[in-house]
């Protein structure tokens, strides 16, 4: 879980609850017509923009993406790669002795990679196949977060809809006083609808889905890379210095920080 986003958007309730609370009556604050202004015509204007099927799987698919944690870790795939072509080498069977170790890898292209590895397919077919997987990948992570974005840019206009819906009624029945507040309620409710759906819910997700496509994206350049020297059976040292390039500087740092302590503690051990 992305402790990050759930925790922000609890603490964003958090606030807005204790906002409202503390000034009086949760009731004066829930108006029915200005919800229904709002989230209706934000909605219907995003599922014009877009596909309906588009709309019914991104939406899902962007909220689990961005409350979760999955993704790779560069470090434990260079790591994998190694270990996998260290085995290949030193084994009569080459690549087919990965295939028993295939089932413990978790990421679905990486698998495949591997598998189109041990088939015996060349480096230009495994090569072309998935970078095709990563494009379509992109692409569907790309409508996620636009469908997000849609949404943060389509709620504050409708919550002004709402506030001029709710001006006209409240002007248009002056000569009733009871109707006055009924209509300035509409007005100002449908504004903090607006406001509250787009910068504490879908603007937030919409960036966060932006950054997590982008670190994945890296990350799947390096998988490929991973899997192209695994059918080479390249020296694992020739890996790591090749694949090291593609993290980022902090990884580095901490990974050459974590070598020398392995080798301070191999040269003491030889001393005693």
């Amino acid at each position: 879980m992305d402790f990050a986003t759930v925790g922000g958007l609890i603490f964003g309730l958090i606030v807005v609850t204790f906002a409202i609370g503390k000034g009086g009556d949760f009731s004066m604050f829930v108006n029915i017509q200005g919800f229904i202004i709002v989230l209706g015509g934000t909605f219907s204007a995003t599922m014009i923009k877009f596909p309906l099927s588009a709309f019914f799987i991104a939406m899902p698919l962007g909220l689990r993406v961005a409350v979760s944690s999955q993704g790779l870790n560069p470090i434990e795939m260079i790591n994998q790669s190694m270990e996998f072509s260290k085995k290949a080498r030193q084994n009569v069977r080459k690549l087919l002795i990965i295939e028993d170790s295939i089932n413990k890898v978790n990421d679905p292209l990486f698998r495949k990679g591997l598998q189109l590895c041990i088939d015996g397919f060349d480096q230009k077919y495994i090569r072309d196949m998935l970078n095709q997987e990563m494009d379509q990948a992109i692409t569907r992570q790309e409508q996620s977060y636009k469908i997000f974005y849609s949404i943060a840019e389509s709620a504050p206009a409708f919550g002004m809809f709402g506030t001029l819906v709710g001006l006209i009624q409240m002007l248009s029945a002056l000569d009733d006083p009871t109707a006055i507040g009924q209509g300035l309620a509409v007005a100002l409710l449908t504004t903090m609808y607006g406001v509250l759906i787009s910068y504490l819910f879908a603007l937030p997700i919409a960036e966060k889905l932006d950054q997590k496509a982008g670190e994945d994206q890296g990350n799947r350049v390096l998988m490929i890379e991973c899997i192209c020297l695994i059918q080479e059976m390249k020296n694992p040292t020739q890996m790591w210095d090749y694949l090291e390039s593609y993290l980022p500087q902090k990884l580095r740092r901490r990974t050459i920080k974590d070598n020398e302590s392995e080798n301070t503690g191999e040269i003491t051990a030889k001393k005693n």
